[in-house]
């Protein structure tokens, strides 16, 4: 996105020592280079906008609330830096290859200052706004100053001139816009990828200006500048070298010292500490989903006693399980001798491998993975769940006359952005058709104390599709431990709040099977309390969320 082009004025105005003479650059030479310059500083301006929101989003957990925040910041501060430049005009040439070589510092390092200020100090809200105010000035001083200089190489009118620019511009910026998901995000991930996109812009400006327009600087402005170029692409190659050192300092700060596995999949970043081969014996495993505190040792069966028992009473032949990629939740179904088929449904194949090979975690979840019974499904669950609703496509598990006993919703917290369609109306109307007549559903539902809005707007949406509920929650031994790692208000894991919900076509009877294993934490007197706290809890007229209209939000 550019400004509106600022009024041109002439070029005996513009030079610091009068009149420019001809560049020594062929004016067809110098006016595409100005264009391809154009083209990458938006390519470039463009990867720092979504770098900004990815990292934002990551750190945060609402995608939603920091892409709007940083696009209206950037947005705003481009509108500033662009009349900050006016003044910058009369030496276009210096002012361009000064602000280039800010841009390229300050986005190019934006990734690794933010990851520190969360690894460190925990809050980087007005760090994102900080960035997305400084990356903005510079990008919008830039249009103002190319339009200058474009008029340097050849004079044409102010027409013309914003066209070529704005072609330049919006060309530059798609092809920014799709490396980024598609080749920096993969092939380097966010911190490396910022600092190749730093190097980029200024190699790019610094030649622009010391090539094309060499003669509007003096020797002493083409020395600092060449020698402020040089000073950062140093500090960006530092970066680019000590980029995997501090990752794993910064892990270290986040997790602790027991950091033994740290992978980012195509979906998320995954973290085991502790648990086999440790670097602390005895230090309990923790499962962590970008960033965030997910599985336990401590008091995960608490978790998932509470989610897999109830819906177990009844016909239990064949389970579905939505999310549930660690095996823990599959680990409790497989408990039960009938069950006679179970379909995973994981979307990150990467942690289902970690369940089935990991020493830590396939000893947590008894290597339920490797159960001929498993059948597991690396796809997304709502488009599977689309795919067998569909006239002529697969039967529910693949089968003829398939359709399930039990379904497990086993998915990340409804208040997280990137999850709110697995806990929309449409979702749970996608499950309802997979459901044999007497079919039970229990859904996670997200914390019942912390965030009881949210867990009522998911019992509001799971009756809204003809189907009856029946809640309850748990708490776990972690809740009243403040010092833990990743003891925010989010997440699905051991939190310590755990909400649930459980339901089927004719209101169901929340109580365990009889013929149940031994369970380690959940008993009938458990659940019966469990379920008088949450009706105590109720909160009527909850709305329900759609696709269209979410509405899970913080509270």
């Amino acid at each position: 996105m550019i400004d509106p082009p600022v009024p041109l004025v002439s070029v005996a105005e513009e030079s610091p020592t009068g009149p420019a003479g001809p560049s020594r650059v062929p004016a067809p030479v110098g006016r595409f280079a100005v264009l391809a310059t154009v083209f990458v500083c938006a390519a470039c301006g463009l990867v720092y906008e979504l770098e900004l929101v990815a990292l934002a989003s990551y750190l945060t957990g609402d995608s939603v609330t920091q892409a709007s925040v940083v696009l209206s910041v950037m947005v705003f501060a481009m509108g500033t830096g662009s009349l900050l430049a006016k003044r910058l005009r009369v030496r276009a040439a210096l002012a361009f290859g000064v602000v280039e070589a800010l841009l390229a510092l300050v986005g190019g390092a934006s990734a690794m200052a933010l990851y520190a200020c969360f690894a460190w100090y925990g809050d980087t809200r007005w760090v994102i706004v900080g960035f997305s105010l400084a990356i903005g000035v510079l990008i919008g001083a830039e249009v103002p100053l190319l339009m200058t200089l474009i008029q340097r190489v050849r004079r044409q009118d102010a027409g013309g001139a914003v066209a070529d620019l704005f072609a330049a511009d919006y060309v530059g910026a798609l092809v920014g816009g799709l490396a980024f998901p598609f080749l920096l995000l993969p092939r380097f991930g966010q911190l490396l990828g910022a600092l190749l996109t730093g190097a980029v812009n200024v190699v790019v400006g610094g030649a622009l200006v010391l090539w094309v327009f060499r003669r509007d600087l003096s020797p002493r402005q083409r020395g600092t500048l060449i020698a402020a170029n040089g000073l950062v692409l140093l500090l960006l190659a530092s970066g680019a070298v000590l980029t995997e050192p501090f990752e794993g300092a910064a892990r270290r700060a986040v997790y602790g010292p027991d950091v033994r596995v740290a992978v980012h999949t195509d979906v998320q970043e995954v973290v085991i500490t502790g648990g086999a081969g440790a670097g602390s014996a005895g230090a309990p495993l923790a499962l962590y989903l970008d960033g965030e505190l997910r599985v336990s040792a401590r008091d995960e069966f608490r978790y998932h006693e509470a989610l897999v028992h109830p819906a177990m009473t009844g016909p239990h032949a064949r389970v579905l399980v939505l999310g549930g990629g660690d095996g823990l939740a599959l680990r409790e179904v497989l408990r039960y001798p009938g069950v006679r088929t179970v379909a995973v449904v994981e979307l990150d194949g990467e942690v289902v491998d970690l369940a089935r090979t990991d020493p830590g975690l396939s000893r947590l979840n008894q290597r339920a993975l490797q159960d001929p019974r498993v059948r597991v499904v690396r796809a997304d669950a709502f488009g599977w769940l689309r795919e067998r609703g569909r006239p002529g496509g697969p039967s529910p598990g693949g089968q003829p006359g398939g359709g399930y006993d039990v379904v497990l919703s086993d998915l990340p917290d409804p208040g997280l952005t990137a999850s709110t369609k697995l806990y929309s109306q449409e979702f749970y109307g996608l499950v309802r058709r997979v459901m044999r007549p007497g079919a039970r559903l229990a859904v996670h539902a997200g914390p019942l104390d912390g965030r009881p809005r949210a867990y009522w707007t998911v019992d509001a949406t799971v009756r809204s599709v003809g189907l009856r509920t029946v809640p309850y929650g748990v708490v776990g031994r972690l809740a009243r431990d403040p010092e833990r790692p990743g003891g925010g208000e989010r997440g699905s894991g051991p939190s310590g709040d755990w909400g649930f919900v459980l339901a089927a076509r004719d209101r169901p009877e929340l109580r365990l099977p009889a013929a149940r294993p031994a369970l380690r934490s959940l008993t009938p007197r458990a659940l019966r309390a469990a379920h008088r706290q949450a009706e105590r809890r109720h909160r009527p007229g909850a709305p329900t969320s759609t696709l269209t209209h979410p509405r899970y939000g913080t509270g």
